[in-house]
């Protein structure tokens, strides 16, 4: 089991707990961070939506059409923007940052 590290929207650093075959977003939820994830990890919402790590972001698969079209939409797109659903962790992403990104 590894560790990432998420900021919630009042700025506060949580260290969660983080286990092979979840996703980020399920490891937020399961961390009780809010994290409204509508759709349930389905890649047709972005309540999930997260900024990744400067340092991470060049370490994860390039973003699929559906998810960059829905990051694009929320107002709120960075270039580290991911939907938390559409990232599974792993070993190589044991000490991962993140910060969840506005609500709507």
């Amino acid at each position: 089991m590894g560790k990432i590290t998420a900021t919630d929207r009042d700025g506060a650093v949580h260290e969660l707990d983080a286990a092979e075959g979840l996703n980020l977003m399920e490891i937020l939820r399961d961390g009780g961070l809010d994290v409204e994830a509508i759709c349930g990890g389905q890649c047709i919402c972005s309540t999930c939506h997260v900024y990744i790590g400067e340092t991470w972001v060049d370490r994860l698969p390039a973003r699929g059409d559906a998810e960059q079209v829905l990051v694009e939409d929320t107002g709120h797109f960075r270039e580290s923007s991911r939907l938390s659903c559409q990232v599974n962790y792993d070993e190589a992403l044991d000490g991962l940052s993140l910060a969840l990104a506005p609500e709507f």
